[in-house]
């Protein structure tokens, strides 16, 4: 049904779809809490579930305040808008709304908005577990969110240099249908930056520190890929075919993704493991993310199929490399986020898809040329260079000003006690009791 007002028709079922949708990605926030809480060694799954937790609090002020305008209004050197047109979000009207033309009215397009920019801050917290001050994750968070992901999503949806007009311009238009550039490799760099900065964990490479609950990775993983629906189905903006394709895209790529990682797995470790199960899920619906709606059926699987392969793989480069990337953010969204993005350049197509923006062109088997992938390719590479720069120097100042890790003491009997005042398990608040009494 649609109500004409003013200038604004609002179409009812387009805007249910959204807030649905919206309430799927905002759910996955708390997924990731699961699966990466189930991931980290029990005296410390408090403290990296409040990582996520805290990331929706700060996040979703900011962006109310002055992160969607920044992000879509206006434009200061391709880089960035203009923070204080929409600031408190005042002035905004249903004609300002990024969903205009289907009808949804503003305020749902923030929100919806919102939880992306909230799951991409909450991504970057695995490359750190168990060794950081909770206060200064929390001021990283909003810094970071402000100089980086505001930013990037600018430059890619909102009209800036990684867009439609941007420095591809002269090939063809960048396709990031709901955010392998914005979200995962922009997480996966910050993520890598910060594990850099902040070095390994105390016995990193000589200690077993093997996931504590591996249900709640299953169980992270099952809600992130339920939400997953609501952030490639729903960034088409509306209830129609190309939302089908996407929906269907993200099942078929995700499955083989997950499939694939197993096989990788039984060959390389004799084992097919439920942490392999719920990192496959993870790195399927990573690499599909860009290209939900820009690939047929084939494409989708054979997206799937790489992205688990390579992500299976990617996940040893910390140790061959040195660094304590803590639950595999740059194995699995920045690999897979950068895979997605360009593969894109291969397997694009409109020919299965309303969707398409103008100025795409196919994908080098479908007839294109090697024009698409030249633009994937770049646009890949100047997010990277972005994120990490920026990443780093935000990651430096902390470092000297607020400082990063925890005391090794509170590293080896549990941020979660000491940080939180609480522990997870009785246990483990019964065996730093014993600690304290025998010191």
């Amino acid at each position: 049904m649609v109500l004409a007002t003013d200038a604004f028709a609002l179409d009812s079922g387009n805007t249910a779809w959204m807030l649905m949708s919206a309430s799927l990605v905002l759910l996955m926030t708390p997924g990731l809490a699961f699966f990466y809480g189930g991931m980290v060694r029990g005296k410390s799954v408090l403290n990296m579930m409040m990582m996520s937790f805290g990331a929706i609090g700060l996040v979703g002020l900011i962006w109310v305040i002055y992160g969607y305008s920044a992000t879509f209004s206006g434009d200061i050197g391709g880089i960035i808008g203009n923070p204080f047109e929409l600031f408190g979000l005042a002035g905004l009207t249903d004609d300002d709304s990024l969903m205009v033309s289907t009808g949804v009215p503003a305020l749902v397009a923030v929100g919806y908005q919102a939880t992306f920019a909230i799951i991409t801050v909450a991504l970057i917290s695995g490359a750190i577990a168990d060794r950081v001050k909770f206060g200064t994750w929390m001021v990283f968070a909003g810094v970071w969110v402000t100089l980086v992901y505001i930013p990037v999503a600018h430059m890619v949806w909102g009209g800036g240099l990684l867009g439609a007009d941007g420095i591809t311009s002269a090939l063809s238009t960048p396709i990031d249908f709901a955010g392998g550039t914005v979200v995962h490799i922009n997480a996966g760099v910050a993520g890598l930056a910060l594990a850099l900065v902040i070095g390994k964990r105390k016995g990193f490479g000589s200690e077993p520190m093997r996931p504590h609950n591996l249900p709640f990775v299953m169980l992270g993983a099952a809600l992130l890929w339920f939400g997953w629906f609501g952030f490639n189905a729903g960034s088409e903006f509306g209830a129609d075919g190309v939302s089908g394709r996407a929906w269907l895209n993200t099942l078929v790529a995700t499955g083989v993704a997950m499939l694939a990682w197993l096989v990788t797995e039984k060959f390389r470790d004799g084992h097919a493991t439920s942490l392999g199960a719920a990192s496959g899920v993870v790195a399927g619906l990573v690499a599909i993310t860009p290209a939900a709606a820009a690939v047929d059926t084939f494409g989708a699987i054979a997206i799937g199929l790489v992205a688990g392969v390579l992500c299976a793989l990617a996940v040893g480069l910390k140790y061959r490399f040195g660094y304590d990337d803590s639950l595999d953010v740059v194995g699995v969204h920045l690999v897979g986020g950068i895979v997605g993005t360009v593969l894109i350049g291969f397997f694009a197509t409109d020919q299965n898809s309303a969707w398409y923006p103008e100025g795409a062109v196919n994908g080098l088997f479908y007839g294109g040329g090697l024009t698409q992938l030249g633009t994937q390719v770049i646009v890949a590479l100047a997010a990277v260079v972005f994120s990490l720069v920026v990443t780093l120097v935000i990651a430096y100042v902390l470092k000297v000003t607020m400082g990063w890790r925890v005391s090794e003491e509170v590293e080896v009997s549990g941020i979660d006690l000491a940080v939180h005042g609480e522990t997870a398990y009785e246990n483990i608040a019964q065996g730093s009791v014993i600690k304290e009494v025998r010191a």
